[in-house]
C-alpha cells in the first residue's frame, strides 16, 4: 500500500511539473510572429526587442482567462511607460467574439488574432489561458499554465525582475 501511495505521489508530481516544462520554451529564443491585432494592423513580436512582453494566449469561452484579462490590463497600464508589453493572442475561430469581449472587459492591451491556431502551435499551447514572459532580449523565461486568483502575484515579481535587468 506504502508503495503504490508513493508511486501515485510521483505519477502526480510529474504530471504536474510536465505542465510547465513539456513546452521546454523556458530559456529559448521567443519564436517571432506577426498577427492581425484589434487595433487593425499587424503587429510583429520582434517589434518590441527591448521591451519586457508578456504574451498571454486565451479564448472567449475560457473563464480563468475572462477572469485573468482585468488583472493583465491593470499590470499592462502600470509598467507599460517602463518598457512592458502585453500582447493578448485569442485563438477563437470569429475576432468578433473576441471584440465585444475585450470592449465588455475594458481592456486596453493589444489582442492579436490568431484564428488559424499556427502562433498557438508555435508556442506549443495546449491549454488555456498560456501566459509567457520574455525578456528584453528575446528570451522566453517564464511560461505559466492555467491561471488561479493569486497568479498575478507572481506575474507582477517577474515583471519587475526582468524591468530591473
Amino acid at each position: 500500500m506504502h508503495v503504490r501511495n508513493s508511486l501515485l505521489g510521483l505519477i502526480a508530481s510529474l504530471f504536474a511539473m510536465s505542465s510547465l516544462a513539456s513546452s521546454g520554451m523556458e530559456g529559448q529564443p521567443a519564436p517571432d510572429f506577426a498577427l492581425r491585432s484589434s487595433l487593425g494592423e499587424n503587429l510583429r513580436l520582434s517589434e518590441y526587442r527591448g521591451d519586457v512582453v508578456m504574451i498571454n494566449f486565451w479564448a472567449t469561452w475560457c473563464g480563468p482567462c475572462r477572469q485573468e484579462m482585468p488583472l493583465l490590463d491593470e499590470l499592462y497600464s502600470r509598467y507599460q511607460r517602463v518598457g512592458f508589453n502585453l500582447l493578448g493572442v485569442n485563438i477563437d475561430d470569429d475576432s468578433r467574439r473576441a471584440m465585444a469581449m475585450i470592449k465588455d472587459l475594458g481592456v486596453n492591451f493589444p489582442v492579436l488574432f490568431d484564428a488559424d491556431k499556427m502562433v498557438s502551435k508555435l508556442y506549443d499551447v495546449e491549454a488555456m489561458p498560456v501566459t509567457i514572459l520574455v525578456d528584453r532580449q528575446g528570451t522566453v523565461r517564464y511560461v505559466h499554465n492555467g491561471y488561479k486568483p493569486g497568479y498575478e502575484e507572481k506575474y507582477l515579481d517577474q515583471i519587475r525582475a526582468l524591468l530591473r535587468e
